[in-house]
């Protein structure tokens, strides 16, 4: 019995020194867009999933772009002009402070 428990006891040990596989891009991603009112909001997407692609929630379901992105998140991020991050027309964004101008369209992205 005492070997059973001292084998859990370094198994569990074990597991607890293992690094865990980091799932989100931590931080935030921000961008403008147009509401309905043709009036320009601010997007946010806090500490993202990475590698998922993400359909710019605020303007899914309208026939408009998001734009002027900004990442502040700890990985890159990659943006695209199409809702499923498949397009040939997208743009890599570094790092704790990549940014786009107004001219840089987007309507999903994906962090790696």
């Amino acid at each position: 019995m005492r070997r059973v428990f001292l084998a859990v006891t370094g198994v569990v040990a074990l597991l607890l020194t293992i690094p865990a596989t980091a799932s989100a891009a931590e931080g935030e991603f921000t961008y403008r867009y147009y509401d309905e009112h043709e009036e320009i909001q601010v997007g946010v997407l806090v500490d993202p999933p990475s590698g998922e692609c993400i359909e710019i929630p605020e303007i899914a379901d309208w026939d408009v772009d998001a734009f002027r992105p900004r990442n502040d998140t700890g990985s890159t991020a990659v943006v695209f002009l199409d809702d499923d991050c498949s397009s040939d027309s997208y743009f890599s964004l570094r790092p704790y402070g990549g940014r786009g101008s107004d001219r840089l369209l987007l309507r999903s992205v994906i962090f790696s």
